[in-house]
């Protein structure tokens, strides 16, 4: 770490690039709220000017449809409902892999994301397919539920081969302070994202940002789940009123960023819910390549948990190639 980064966090703790050598911040809830509550306050209005400058960015055609395809590439394409059916998971899987009908050139999208009892009818539905199977976990989506129940939800879902798991954090906890609590959880669950060879479903760690209050609050949960091994942080589970948004994603690339220049520890974000139109899907990709750089610019560390964003990406991909706007009739619809 060089810089002012190096100088904010060099009073903090000393690690090496592993993630159990914070074993030292963890050992009790004192310390590890000494440790959160010694990192720098979030500038709010800083922070929301920054997000709005970088969503003035103009692109031309050329890196447009570029940015079209690559967010494409980035989504997980996602149904949790509660009258989902094996029918519609199979309906939603065949898109996932094959988009757009019309081309295709059009890339497949990231992972399809389902409840645990409907992964298994994913997987079978992508075969063989380039496309992952996420699951939503730990009582989705408002984690209120025992520790066993969690656990068991998510090695049900590993179980029945997920390749990746969204699990969500205990809010209350956090909230009430007992940060130890939710390090602890996290940590749990990725050891349930174990298989029998030795294997591991990767870890996206849900916050809820739109319910921990403040700036502060959503870095001090994005270097918890950091800390405790996530593979991706993701902001909401799309289904409270303020989901993701410019600023919080950005507060948590900036954290990931931080994280990888203290630790040599790349982790992974996805902002969820709220983003529907290709301009959105694309200031958030400007806000990727300014804030962490290309390394990140990949479905391997960045993603979208937008459904109904694809079909608005393909009508403008259609638009690009053909020169006229199909509309909404020209796409499937979720």
């Amino acid at each position: 770490m060089t810089g002012r980064y190096a100088r904010r966090y060099a009073h903090l703790v000393t690690m090496p690039t592993t993630s159990p050598a914070f074993a030292d911040v963890t050992t009790s809830d004192s310390a590890l709220r000494r440790f959160l509550h010694g990192l720098p306050g979030v500038d709010a209005v800083g922070l929301e000017a920054r997000a709005a400058a970088l969503g003035t960015r103009s692109i031309k055609t050329s890196a447009k449809a570029f940015a079209i395809d690559l967010a494409i590439s980035m989504i997980d394409l996602t149904t949790l409902e509660g009258a989902d059916t094996p029918g519609k998971v199979r309906a939603l899987a065949a898109k996932a892999v094959n988009p757009d009908p019309t081309d295709r050139t059009t890339p497949t999208t990231a992972a399809v994301c389902v409840y645990p009892d409907m992964v298994a009818a994913a997987k079978a539905a992508l075969g063989g397919a380039d496309v992952k199977v996420a699951s939503v976990a730990t009582a989705f989506p408002a984690g209120r539920a025992a520790l066993p129940v969690k656990l068991a939800d998510t090695r049900d879902a590993v179980a029945a081969g997920a390749d990746e798991i969204d699990m969500v954090i205990d809010r209350g906890a956090f909230l009430a302070g007992r940060y130890l609590e939710t390090y602890e959880l996290i940590r749990s669950v990725k050891e349930a994202c174990v298989r029998e060879d030795g294997s591991a479903a990767r870890l996206k760690v849900i916050f809820e940002t739109g319910e921990l209050s403040t700036y502060d609050n959503i870095r001090r949960a994005s270097w918890i789940g950091m800390m405790a091994g996530a593979d991706f942080i993701k902001t909401s589970t799309g289904k409270v009123g303020v989901n993701a948004t410019p600023a919080n994603t950005l507060l948590m690339l900036e954290a990931v960023r931080d994280f990888r220049a203290q630790t040599g520890i790349q982790v992974g974000v996805k902002p969820a819910g709220g983003i529907r139109t290709s301009k959105d899907a694309i200031k958030f990709l400007v806000l990727v390549n300014e804030t962490v750089g290309e390394d990140w610019l990949s479905n391997e560390w960045f993603r979208f948990g937008a459904s109904s964003l694809l079909n608005d990406l393909l009508m403008q991909r259609q638009k690009l190639s053909t020169g006229r706007y199909s509309g909404p009739d020209y796409v499937t619809v979720d």
